[in-house]
């Protein structure tokens, strides 16, 4: 840490909280799946230990077993061991809530770590199961300590109806304000019923939850908005495709929250999820916000090239067939014009050129961009990019570089609890070392660790910082960002 300040001291030393938007605890396992067992029974506790068993039995493997089955090599030793307070912080609620003063934090949003890959159970009726138990104990070890920390809720998203019920459930049954919905998850088809299980695993599509899924997940987002819960989503890539070396865990690692957050951003986007609900915010977790400014800009490009406009200009209707014939014929070789003589007209005419099926040729019509305003109200205002505290590219998202000059939602999140963090005291710090090399304003990291995080949130739930350390400053905040929607 170049500054060799404490995060206690750099907190001192501003004007506003600190707001972590994604940090982790790490369950411990035999203890959570008794509590499980209490509160919904056999199928819960015993889903969630078989679920738990998928990296400890990909290390059970050697390298060529592996490669053998197509398993991709998991991370071992990622529990913090040197420094046992931490651990032991990241194990017990209690403790890191004793404890955030010393970290610099005011008031943490906590995500799960057994919990994540828990949205991805196959079995309808164990995921189920799963998610509903993992909740309500989640809920127990957080309910008094709701002034400084609230936890993640799970939100599996394998159908609307199994995401609605768990929402209206975790919000009125256990006060939950923060879901963790799941995305980018596979689903099994059809032609995968009675294959060998190690061949199986690959007959599957992936759900991007925005754009060609088989269900519409409209009355989902619906339910957000009557219940005040901005969807976040914590999906990963990792075991699949381009990540899955048997061999390096780092190969498999690099990238694949950010691949995962890209595919559902894009899904949202081009769907036109945020052209119909406008009123939500979108967060995207763990991956950083640079693949977020570089989508941005890649969408307007595309829409550019393949909008209304955009693809019109390449319609094969417009070609003056004429005028390369006697182009060909002046410049072709041989064979061109023998091709083009035998063919009778070259290239081939519109009637050849097949669209795919599609009626609608502008990929972003359920956009409906009509105006440059589009972009920012359907991309940089409603979505949100989680950003780890040494991550260098946070910069990108205060830049004059994004389009419009827009500034893109990055929040700050420490991540405490899993292997990138080996010492809890580093994550304020270290984020605050753009504001010290001058590559981001004391504005911009007031945004980046406090103001972002109350407007995704607070926007959707304007309760949802009552009763909490950081409330007076969290209603200043959208106090004002009210009254500059209004006026404009």
């Amino acid at each position: 840490m170049s500054s060799h300040r404490s995060p206690a001291q750099v907190r001192a030393s501003l004007k506003h909280p600190i707001i972590d938007g994604d940090g982790h605890w790490v369950e411990y396992n035999p203890v959570f799946a008794e509590r499980m067992r209490k509160v919904a029974g056999d199928k819960a506790a015993d889903g969630f230990l078989a679920s738990q068993r998928r990296i400890p039995d990909a290390l059970q493997l050697s390298t060529a077993e592996r490669k053998q089955r197509g398993v991709a090599m998991e991370g071992y030793w990622t529990r913090q061991s040197t420094n046992t307070l931490d651990r032991a912080t990241a194990m017990m609620p209690r403790l890191l809530y004793e404890r955030l003063n010393e970290l610099g934090i005011d008031f943490g949003i906590v995500y799960p770590t057994a919990g994540l890959g828990i949205p991805r159970i196959q079995d309808d009726e164990t995921r189920r199961a799963v998610v509903r138990g993992f909740n309500i104990v989640t809920a127990e070890y957080f309910a008094k300590l709701s002034d400084r920390l609230t936890p993640a809720a799970i939100i599996p998203m394998f159908s609307p109806e199994e995401a609605i019920e768990e929402l209206e459930f975790v919000t009125k049954q256990l006060g939950a304000k923060v879901g963790m919905f799941g995305g980018a998850f596979a689903r099994s088809r059809p032609s995968a019923r009675g294959l060998d299980p190690a061949i199986a695993r690959y007959v599957v599509s992936f759900d991007w939850i925005g754009i060609d899924s088989e269900h519409d997940y409209d009355p989902v987002w619906q339910k957000c908005r009557e219940l005040g819960m901005a969807p976040t989503f914590h999906a990963g890539g990792r075991g699949f495709a381009l990540r899955n070396s048997p061999s390096n865990f780092t190969f498999n690692h690099i990238g694949h929250f950010a691949a995962a957050g890209h595919a559902i951003a894009k899904g949202l986007f081009l769907g036109g999820v945020t052209r119909r609900f406008p009123d939500i915010n979108f967060a995207f977790l763990e991956g950083g916000v640079g693949w977020g400014c570089q989508l941005f800009a890649d969408l307007i490009e595309h829409w550019e090239r393949r909008g209304a406009k955009g693809i019109a200009y390449m319609d094969p209707a417009k070609l003056d067939r004429p005028l390369l014939k006697s182009l060909v014929d002046k410049y072709g070789d041989g064979d061109m014009v023998a091709e083009l003589t035998r063919r009778d007209g070259w290239p081939s005419r519109e009637e050849d050129e097949p669209t795919g099926g599609m009626s609608v040729l502008d990929d972003f019509a359920a956009c409906q961009i009509t105006r440059k305003e589009d972009w920012v109200d359907l991309f940089a205002r409603p979505y949100y990019f989680g950003c780890e505290a040494d991550d260098r590219m946070n910069v990108t998202a205060f830049g004059r570089a994004n389009p419009f000059g827009a500034r893109i939602n990055a929040i700050f999140s420490s991540d405490i609890g899993h292997f990138d963090v080996p010492d809890m005291l580093s994550p304020v710090p270290e984020a605050y070392e753009l504001v010290e090399d001058e590559l981001i304003t004391a504005d911009d990291f007031r945004d980046f660790t406090f103001a972002n995080a109350v407007r995704l949130w607070g926007q959707q739930n304007p309760r949802f910082f009552e009763g909490t350390s950081v409330a007076k400053e969290a209603a200043a905040v959208l106090n004002t960002t009210t009254a500059r929607a209004a006026a404009e």
